[in-house]
């Protein structure tokens, strides 16, 4: 006789086929998104070069620049002699040795003289920018003076304003780019070559540093609009924890696990671990804030029960471990969450005791305990509920109407025709 063939199902089998797909189709991607951030990273490493050079020839080559008044008279009256003598010194030299000079010299004197010369000249550009220079310093030390006084000042007179410490770095920001400004502008000596060369700078520094730019921007926004502060917990892209430290450029935050999240830790508690994400986060994601202006949240439980259960009778038994536990806990948080709605004009209907509810699963019904707990105490409060059902379902008096479930796997016999062998195994004998 011809083996059989056997199929099993289970209801594991689905999710692995998808999380192996998903894994397979993230591995083809990592070769694209390395490539797009190597060229990210030298297109903003060539602005930045671009940007230093122009900065470099702005401070320290300003009479090839043209940046500073009378520098071109200045280079003519050096090389060249205006009296008699000159004349004379130009007129003895003879025709032919100058037209017949450039022919016969030696190319590596020419270049060694044409260094010699640009040398000379950086050094003559820099020297004359000695004062200038002198009176830039004095600018940088009176910002620095003025933000060094003013800051305490500012932060005694706002302490009681919840944004001070944004409205003080402005104010020491504000400083900086006004003194920064005025600097160049005394030591460039031209205004309006000034503000090209400094608007070409700024082209090139805003697209070779897009990024710190836009975390400096969502700062500002989370400063002035409050998304989270230290000592939130948030949910910001893939990062999910305690708000620990914010920078101008980044937030730090101490990481909370999840079921959902990959780590050490699958439930909704601290990790250990610190994760730095950069605040341009704030403009590109969502922000889930959960304790902000009301610390508490909505959790579930769901119950399976088999679907030969009295789910009447344990909508009620459930419903009272649940208030037996949560009762007194929520009182306190619906009503301030109902003041919430109600100030916002928004739905106001809050439940002041944990609800019990049905779903409909494929083999089975899930009853669903819904309560209100604080946002760092879920799992304490999910643990203590659980252990409190599974007593409350060994009771003797539900054996008969509340009946468990248990996950279970189908297994079906098939003849090489495709067809269904009904009573297990076959005599293999026969």
């Amino acid at each position: 006789m011809k083996p059989l063939f056997s199929r099993s199902r289970s209801d594991g089998m689905r999710p692995r086929r998808l999380r192996s797909r998903r894994l397979h189709h993230r591995r083809r991607k990592l070769p694209l998104t390395g490539a797009k951030a190597r060229l990210r990273q030298f297109r903003q490493a060539t602005m930045l070069t671009v940007a230093i050079t122009s900065l470099l020839l702005l401070l320290f080559a300003p009479w090839d620049s043209g940046l500073v008044n009378g520098a071109e008279e200045t280079g003519i009256s050096g090389n060249t002699s205006t009296g008699p003598a000159g004349e004379q010194e130009s007129s003895s030299v003879p025709e032919e040795s100058r037209e017949d000079g450039p022919q016969h010299s030696d190319p590596l004197s020419q270049a060694a003289e044409e260094a010699a010369r640009t040398a000379e000249k950086l050094w003559q550009g820099f020297y004359g920018s000695l004062p200038k220079i002198f009176v830039v310093i004095g600018i940088i030390f009176i910002a620095w003076l003025l933000v060094r006084l003013f800051r305490p000042l500012l932060h005694r007179t706002l302490r009681r304003w919840d944004r001070a410490n944004a409205a003080v770095a402005l104010f020491g920001i504000a400083v900086w780019v006004l003194a920064t400004g005025i600097a160049l502008s005394v030591l460039a000596g031209d205004i309006r070559a000034f503000v090209g060369s400094v608007g070409l700078v700024g082209l090139a520094l805003s697209w070779a540093l897009q990024t710190p730019i836009e975390s400096f921007t969502g700062w500002l926004l989370n400063s002035f609009q409050g998304y989270y502060r230290v000592g939130d917990r948030v949910a910001v892209g893939e990062v999910f924890g305690d708000v620990y430290k914010i920078d101008f450029l980044t937030t730090t935050v101490w990481e909370i696990g999840s079921p959902g999240r990959p780590g050490f830790v699958p439930a909704e508690q601290p990790t250990g671990r610190l994760i730095t994400f950069p605040n341009n986060e704030v403009l590109t994601g969502s922000v889930v804030n959960l304790t902000r202006d009301f610390p508490f949240v909505w959790d579930e439980l769901a119950v399976p029960l088999a679907n030969e259960s009295d789910l009447g009778y344990g909508m009620v038994v459930l419903s009272g471990v649940a208030r037996e536990l949560l009762g007194e806990h929520m009182v306190e948080p619906s009503s301030r969450y109902m003041d919430i709605l109600r100030r916002a004009n928004l739905e106001s209907g809050i439940a002041a005791e944990p609800e019990v509810f049905l779903s409909m699963t494929e083999s089975w019904t899930d009853v669903v305990i819904r309560y209100l707990v604080h946002a760092r105490e879920r799992r304490k409060w999910k643990s203590e509920l659980t252990a409190r059902v599974a007593a409350e379902l060994k009771k003797p008096e539900h054996a008969q109407r509340l009946l468990s479930v248990y996950p279970r796997r189908q297994v079906q016999f098939i003849d090489p025709e495709g067809r269904i062998v009904k009573g297990g195994f076959p005599d293999p004998h026969s």
